[in-house]
C-alpha cells in the first residue's frame, strides 16, 4: 500500500506538513506514516563514549512520548481519517525521512520552514537534503503567513520594541 511520508517535530511547520500530509493521504487511499528522527545525546560520538542500553532506551522512550504529544497536538481526539502509523528512527531527520520513503509510489511531505539566512549556516535544510535525495515525489510546505508574524513579535518582545497599536487594526 502507499504511503505519506512526514516528519513531525512539534514545531508550527511540521505541524503544518503534518496536516497538509494526513489530507494527502487521504485523497490517495494512502497509509499516513509520521516519523520522528532522533540522535542520542552528544549525536553518535556520545552513544560510543559510555552511554549505556539503559540510557539509550530512556532516550527512546522520551522520543516516543514527544511524538504521541506531536500527534496529540496535531489532531487532538480527531482522527486523521487514514490509518496512522508513528515510527521513530535514530539517525539525521533527512536520512531517516528519505529511507522511510523509500518506494517510488510513496509520497514525502516535508515543511519548509524558516529559511533566515543565520539559520542556514547552523542549521542544514532537512526538506533540501529530501528533495535532492528521495526515490519519490517529494512535497514542500512552506510556513505560515501567521508564522513570519509570531517570529516578528518575538523579535519585537526580544528587543523590547514597542507595539505600534495601528499594526493591530489590519
Amino acid at each position: 500500500m502507499p504511503k505519506v511520508v512526514v516528519g513531525a517535530t512539534g514545531t508550527p511547520g511540521s505541524l503544518a506538513a503534518l496536516h497538509k500530509a494526513a489530507a494527502e493521504a487521504r485523497v490517495r487511499g494512502a497509509e499516513l506514516w509520521v516519523v520522528l528522527a532522533w540522535q542520542s545525546p552528544g549525536g553518535e560520538l556520545g552513544s560510543r563514549n559510555g552511554l549505556g542500553p539503559a540510557a539509550l532506551a530512556e532516550c527512546r522512550a522520551a522520543v516516543v512520548e514527544r511524538l504521541r504529544d506531536v500527534l496529540d497536538t496535531a489532531f487532538g481526539a480527531a482522527h486523521p481519517g487514514v490509518t496512522l502509523a508513528g515510527l521513530t528512527v535514530r539517525g539525521t531527520a533527512g536520512a531517516a525521512l528519505v529511507d522511510t520513503a523509500s518506494d517510488p509510489d510513496d509520497l514525502l511531505v516535508v515543511g519548509t520552514g524558516s529559511r533566515a539566512a543565520w539559520r542556514r549556516l547552523v542549521r542544514p535544510s532537512v526538506a533540501r537534503y529530501c528533495v535532492a535525495h528521495a526515490a519519490c515525489p517529494v512535497l514542500a510546505v512552506p510556513p505560515s503567513p501567521l508564522e513570519a508574524e509570531l517570529d516578528v513579535a518575538h523579535r519585537r518582545n526580544f528587543w523590547r520594541m514597542p507595539l505600534d497599536l495601528r499594526e493591530l487594526a489590519r
